[in-house]
């Protein structure tokens, strides 16, 4: 009689495959539903991330820890160099909103300098006094506090514009979001009614709101709702830059760089503390001059600091 046939020899596994199996078969990996969408959304295998909660539990500082080292995902190389990454969770939201913004939105990008040597001056004697637990001042508490003046002198500046029912909805109480970089992408936390906080609250709320949307934590409420918009990359500001307008606003302020430039002064050149602010409107609600006089008083008020602080004004 014939031999019986052999089985069928079992398939070679390559290394990559028999790792994802064991991956597959092994231990389920425990961590909350938040951190399994978060790893889903930025295209992380939860068992590769080493968790250190209760119990080996991956929590969303493991995945920053991750993101942080430069461990993000990069799919396989066709073998010439090249190598294709998913747009995916929140950047392809991003990328979608600012797609959408730039489409629908006439801007128009105003650009004026400010000399903020004496603003640098009061900043860091106030930094110098302040009690135990309290932020450092950046720039960013007195912009927002100018903005919140020249928004109360234009209230059309402070507002939503919905195109396709032709309605702008102005606000009294002023809203900014403070575009922030996080591991994710760039995100908008909204410090609320900014224009009845003091220096040092807005220097306390910008830094938590700042820290929860690094780290995963900012709600949705902390995250929507904003009435204008304030964009900075500090030190990497550069010189001039063209911000896109979080939609449905209608203004977002950019500030650049401060760096110590020569300045011609009362007959003489003198060196200064200059950034530029690099802002944009949308130009179906804001004519060019409402946007310079919009800046230019901003400006005035940030270069004359101690007209933030009296009482017609604030």
């Amino acid at each position: 009689a014939a031999p019986a046939p052999a089985p069928p020899a079992a398939p070679a596994v390559v290394p990559a495959a028999r790792a994802a199996l064991e991956r597959h078969e092994g231990p389920r990996v425990t961590a909350a539903p938040a951190v399994r969408h978060r790893a889903a959304q930025l295209g992380l295998d939860l068992a590769t991330v080493t968790g250190s909660g209760p119990d080996g539990r991956v929590v969303h500082a493991d995945l920053d820890r991750v993101l942080t080292a430069g461990h993000r995902p990069v799919p396989p190389s066709g073998g010439d160099g090249r190598h294709e990454v998913p747009i995916r969770g929140l950047r392809r939201r991003i990328s979608e909103r600012l797609t959408r913004s730039w489409r629908e939105i006439p801007h128009i990008t105003y650009v004026d300098d400010v000399d903020a040597t004496a603003l640098e001056a009061l900043r860091r004697e106030l930094n110098a006094e302040r009690h135990e637990g309290r932020e450092r001042l950046t720039v960013l508490p007195f912009l927002i506090r100018a903005a919140a003046i020249a928004c109360r002198e234009q209230p059309r500046l402070n507002a939503h514009f919905d195109a396709e029912a032709e309605v702008l909805t102005t606000f009294d109480a002023l809203h900014v979001g403070v575009a922030t970089q996080t591991p994710d992408g760039l995100v908008v936390p909204v410090v609320r009614d900014a224009g009845s906080l003091g220096l040092w609250s807005l220097a306390g709320e910008i830094s938590r709101l700042a820290v929860a949307a690094r780290e995963g934590r900012a709600t949705a409420a902390e995250l929507s709702g904003s009435t204008i918009t304030i964009t900075s990359l500090g030190a990497l500001g550069g010189l001039v830059t063209t911000p896109i307008i979080n939609q449905p606003e209608v203004a977002v302020i950019g500030v650049n760089r401060m760096e110590t430039r020569p300045v011609w002064r009362d007959g003489a050149v003198v060196p200064r503390l200059v950034f530029n602010l690099s802002s944009s409107f949308d130009h179906r609600i804001v004519d060019g001059w409402n946007a310079a006089t919009f800046i230019q008083r901003i400006k005035h008020l940030l270069e004359n600091p101690a007209r933030l602080f009296l009482d017609r004004e604030s």
